[in-house]
């Protein structure tokens, strides 16, 4: 039986009143080519038995339309009336929002596991054929499930937020769902203040090429990560993350997999949040919703990485963590000789995501906490990639959303994998 999702046309929430208009700017991180995309992503809502849906729906626009009282700029669009400097024209327009309907249960589409049962356009939300998608801040769709269940599909511009900040955003239209006075967070726009120094060289353009990668997906249980943490702490009397562990077991099975040449590089690269570095620029480091990450990673030899114990390929991620806070300093007072954004677009690259921390699990809009989140911006093919996303519940670990290594490469690198796993 074919599973079909019918979508209501997209409608407009606008805020639920008065806010103010003119133009914002985006600071110089907002405006970094790395972050001009839009992210889809999905939260699951599972439900206990079937219950009657449209009182929660009609909860959850009003706490949209609540918190962009607050969280105005959200509600304008996306202008670019300078080539190179996008800001946001505060307009009062309101989020687009879709209503949909499935014709079956969440068990009956898998629970929305990979591969979908249901195709991804379904569940996303996308603005009137008129609109482009470019020029929005953010979208939703919330897709109703015959069990009672529901999907929540989202759609915001990197460009406005990171990761955090539109959790923050998220989390705040379910404080409103859900009848709280005031927002726990008080958000400040404040891009202005984040320093604008000058660019580095750009580089010359990356090239790019196609792969075909395999994407499984793989979990990485709390028992393995915790005998690593164990282990590093023995060895080097130092604390560890999970983020740190994982990220290396990954890059030394890729290398082990994909078997280049000894004294061939490999790269791996990673983006950490830099709110804690803000705090003098910054009124308030928790309420800002803007970006706030920079890149950072290290380059080995396939030797190096092959050879390397997991402890020492632990230390040297936690050095590359440390070296970056160093380099977004250097780079906030004007003293950057490179563009660290610059990445090598090969097989030799490994870019590791981490979504297990962001936010967007801890979203209630009024029917609890999803079940489970997962991103959908998994059609990127020109480097190796790998997401690290919070299993659904009540599952614990790390879920690993895998696009790292072509099908010659596929098996031994899953052999390597699961030996840690």
């Amino acid at each position: 039986m074919a599973l079909t999702v019918t979508k209501s046309p997209p409608a407009l929430i606008p805020p639920a009143g008065p806010t103010p208009g003119g133009s914002l700017p985006l600071s110089s991180i907002d405006k970094t080519a790395a972050v001009r995309v839009s992210v889809d992503f999905i939260q699951v809502f599972p439900a206990d038995a079937p219950r009657d849906q449209g009182p929660l729906v009609a909860t959850m626009r009003e706490g949209f339309a609540k918190a962009l009282v607050h969280y105005y700029p959200v509600a304008g669009r996306i202008a670019e009336p300078v080539q190179g400097e996008p800001e946001v024209e505060c307009t009062g327009e309101g989020v687009w929002f879709v209503e949909a309907d499935a014709s079956c249960s969440l068990e009956e589409a898998r629970n929305l596991e990979r591969p979908l049962s249901i195709p991804k356009e379904e569940l996303l939300p996308r603005p009137p054929a008129d609109v482009r998608l470019e020029d929005t801040v953010l979208l939703a769709q919330v897709t109703k499930f015959t069990c009672g269940g529901f999907a929540v599909g989202i759609c915001f511009s990197h460009l406005v937020f990171d990761g955090q900040g539109a959790a923050q955003f998220l989390k705040a239209v379910g404080e409103m769902a859900r009848g709280l006075p005031e927002l726990s967070l008080k958000p400040i726009w404040e891009r202005d203040a984040i320093p604008n120094p000058p660019k580095p060289p750009l580089g010359p353009p990356p090239s790019f090429t196609a792969f075909n990668f395999e994407k499984p997906v793989v979990e990485i249980s709390l028992d393995s990560i915790k005998r690593v943490k164990d282990q590093v702490a023995s060895e080097t009397s130092q604390k560890c993350s999970t983020f740190d562990v994982v990220t290396a077991m990954i890059f030394k099975c890729r290398a082990l997999a994909i078997g280049f040449a000894p004294d061939a590089e490999v790269r791996l690269g990673f983006a950490a949040g830099t709110r804690h570095l803000l705090n003098d620029k910054l009124s308030s480091v928790e309420g800002y919703y803007g970006n706030c990450v920079y890149p950072g990673g290290l380059t080995k030899t396939s030797q190096e990485v092959k050879e390397a114990s997991l402890v020492e390929i632990v230390t040297a991620i936690r050095e590359a963590k440390d070296a970056l806070s160093t380099r977004f300093l250097d780079w906030m007072s004007g003293g950057a000789k490179e563009n660290h954004y610059n990445v090598s677009l090969d097989y030799g690259t490994l870019i590791v995501t981490d979504w297990s921390h962001v936010g967007f699990n801890e979203v209630d809009y009024g029917f609890g906490e999803p079940g489970y989140v997962f991103t959908m911006n998994d059609d990127v093919n020109i480097v190796p990639s790998v997401v690290y996303l919070k299993p659904p519940k009540p599952k614990q670990g790390i879920r690993l959303v895998l696009q790292c290594v072509e099908a010659q490469h596929s098996a031994v690198f899953s052999e390597e994998l699961q030996k840690l796993a």
